[in-house]
């Protein structure tokens, strides 16, 4: 299952989302997304979840509790949408 969380502190790294997640069942990968011209976090990242009965609970205890001083949302990661091709 992968699961779309959003509201992170910019301190939050790759290790610090799984550590969040890890309590709830395995974690196959988690993936904080940086913004290459600041080289900073986002605010946002992926976890992915062996399991999805422990996705869904973990969505659910964790959906808008706090973590370092702020709300976090954890939801679903939905799809992307295809982006249409850049001309230059």
């Amino acid at each position: 299952m992968n699961i779309f969380v959003a509201s992170l502190p910019f301190s939050a790294d790759d290790q610090d989302l799984r550590d969040i997640f890890e309590p709830f069942g395995e974690v196959t990968s988690s993936k904080v997304i940086f913004d290459r011209d600041r080289n900073r976090s986002k605010g946002f990242g992926f976890v992915e979840m062996a399991d999805d009965a422990a996705g869904q609970n973990a969505i659910s205890e964790l959906n808008e509790s706090t973590y370092e001083g702020r709300s976090i949302i954890v939801k679903v990661a939905e799809d992307r949408p295809q982006r249409s091709e850049r001309r230059y």
